[in-house]
């Protein structure tokens, strides 16, 4: 047994050699990263977060002289210039796109597919996947609440039993809490078409994250990388997965501000979604980009704590397919010795 075999269905939706994705993370997925996964085997995603239309555009020419090879374009539907973005990118024919954020309104993913181009989307539940495939997208990632960033409420483990066993139109991909190769080949033979990692590309050279932030997340236990809450339902707070610091404790506070806004009618509740999302975006920019660990967004998966080292994306990906082999010809032999 073979992982890229047994995962085939997943290799050939994604046009790479192995089902291997590099989750969009905002800051990090850049042209470099993207490029560097994609060339490496797996599948390179371009955090498009709230970069205009027409950069966007600019960023796929950047990602395209670096590689020749398939790469996807994440848009956030909650973007405050989501349509934009979107009308943009599908002008300059990408081969996928993957909706985050919340569920895809149907007339967004036709659009992309009367454009040719392959729709990948979240699924936080049965019924919700059900009812993108309905939609028609192509392809669905399930991603567990162990992940990094914005997360959904689930564990992967439930997930697994609520949707991966339950469908088999469109190939499932597993996010969350995934950085080794043993886990990948259980994955592999519970039907998944692939997996998604997030926080074991950040740990790259090829990931353009500060090194001081590189370092704290190499000294970081599983334990430290814990959940935001919403305080008001009116803000539309999707949990993020973050180290806790003074940032982390910050955004409380930032609350507390917005909902006293709304209750004097000063501000509007886009307006105030609209100012949760930019407090993470410029939180995430502080730890990545300039090494603040106090205030920066230090966001990462519960992984953090099982991952010891920095390595090149070439090499994560070979030692992750090679150690995912390795784990199924030991099952097989298990499975011998059983019979």
């Amino acid at each position: 047994m073979k992982f890229e075999n047994l995962c085939r269905r997943g290799t050939d939706f994604l046009g790479t050699r192995y089902p291997i994705i590099c989750g969009a993370m905002s800051w990090i997925s850049d042209s470099d990263l993207v490029s560097a996964v994609s060339n490496a085997g797996g599948f390179g995603v371009f955090a498009s977060a709230h970069i205009s239309g027409k950069d966007l555009v600019v960023q796929m020419d950047e990602i395209r002289k670096k590689t020749n090879k398939p790469f996807g374009m994440n848009l956030i539907t909650i973007s405050p210039i989501f349509q934009e973005q979107l009308d943009s990118v599908l002008e300059a024919s990408p081969s996928h796109v993957v909706f985050a954020g919340r569920i895809p309104m149907a007339k967004s993913i036709e659009q992309a597919k009367k454009k040719g181009v392959k729709v990948m989307t979240f699924a936080p539940n049965l019924k919700a996947a059900q009812k993108l495939i309905n939609d028609g997208v192509d392809a669905l990632i399930i991603e567990g609440h162990e992940a990094g960033g914005h997360v959904g409420s689930v564990s992967t483990l439930v997930l697994l039993q609520e949707i991966l066993f339950n469908i088999q139109e469109v190939p499932v991909f597993v996010a969350g809490g995934i950085a080794t190769g043993k886990i990948t080949a259980y994955l592999a033979l519970m039907g998944a078409s692939g997996i998604q990692l997030g926080t074991r590309f950040m740990l790259s050279p090829e990931a353009n994250i500060h090194e001081k932030t590189k370092q704290y997340f190499l000294k970081s236990d599983s334990k430290d990388a814990i959940v935001s809450f919403g305080i008001d339902r009116r803000l539309g707070v999707v949990p993020v997965r973050t180290i806790k610091n003074k940032g982390f404790e910050e955004f409380t506070k930032t609350q507390i501000e917005l909902v006293q806004k709304l209750e004097k009618e000063e501000i509007t509740r886009k307006e105030a979604t609209d100012e949760i999302e930019k407090f993470w975006i410029g939180a995430l920019r502080k730890a990545v980009k300039e090494g603040d660990l106090e205030y920066g967004s230090l966001m990462a998966g519960n992984c953090v704590g099982i991952i010891h080292d920095i390595k090149p994306v070439q090499a994560i990906i070979d030692d992750l397919v090679s150690e995912t082999d390795l784990e199924l010809s030991k099952i097989k032999d298990r499975a011998k010795k059983i019979q």
